[in-house]
């Protein structure tokens, strides 16, 4: 890694980074910043658990759509298929909004829910925007997990067949494990698209770390410096994500000669 880091183009792009951000922090107005810090910091919190909840979410229910589109019975296939199409076909913006206005707008109506121990919650926001995510995060990966399945060669999982293993224990020892190992690189690319999708849920009132920025703009009518922040932190993250996912490519077996 730190080869790559060395070469001379990275280390042109790198002197160009510094510069820019050395030139950001003198020149800028961040006299707001002490005020909002802690709205700041409480923004990427809630910036990091919703891509966590909705990525493991998404990807726990990106198994079974994979599987049913790859090896399973039309009845299972069929609506797997249309539901990854439907998810990725429609744009996120359109499916926040309709979970949040149609089933925010449906449940006060119940009587029921209006008057269960869930209601408290069903009135934020935050469900709706987390539901929206983890639908579109699974609807994406479950095309990606289709052709995982369908790549696992047939070989092997005839010969766990011939000696008598249970469908369950093929699945977990040998079909999960070798179509996991073919699509790190792409779910990698994926949760960083999640991350860039999160500013989404502004729109329905979650103080994310993107919200805070525009709330930051408002008050100051300072426009530049938080958004340049807001693009800092979501750098970190991304840098961050994509190193863990390069460091679980490193743990992989790799294939003998």
């Amino acid at each position: 890694m730190m080869q790559a880091l060395m070469q001379p183009h990275r280390l042109v792009m790198l002197a160009i980074a510094a510069a820019l951000v050395v030139w950001v922090i003198v020149a800028g107005n961040w006299e707001w910043l002490p005020k909002y810090l802690p709205m700041i910091v409480q923004g990427v919190w809630r910036t990091i658990w919703l891509l966590v909840l909705s990525v493991a979410i998404g990807f726990t229910l990106a198994v079974p759509l994979g599987l049913a589109q790859a090896s399973g019975p039309w009845f299972l296939a069929v609506p797997a298929r249309v539901f990854c199409t439907v998810i990725r076909g429609t744009p996120l913006l359109l499916q926040v909004w309709l979970l949040y206005y149609g089933l925010g707008s449906l449940f006060p109506s119940i009587p029921w829910i209006r008057e269960s121990e869930l209601w408290p919650i069903l009135r934020q926001a935050w469900p709706y925007a987390l539901l929206a995510l983890s639908l579109s995060y699974a609807g994406y990966e479950g095309e990606v997990m289709r052709g995982a399945f369908r790549s696992v060669p047939r070989g092997q999982l005839e010969a766990a067949r011939a000696m008598g293993m249970p469908r369950f224990t093929i699945f977990r020892r040998i079909s999960l494990p070798l179509a996991l190992q073919g699509v790190l690189p792409t779910l990698g690319g994926e949760t960083i698209l999640q991350l860039k999708a999160t500013p989404l849920v502004a729109t329905i009132t979650v103080l994310e770390v993107y919200a805070v920025a525009s709330r930051v703009r408002q008050d100051t009518l300072i426009t530049y410096e938080p958004l340049f922040l807001v693009a800092a932190i979501y750098l970190a993250l991304a840098g961050i994500i994509a190193l863990g996912f390069r460091w679980l490519e490193s743990r992989r077996p790799r294939k003998s000669a």
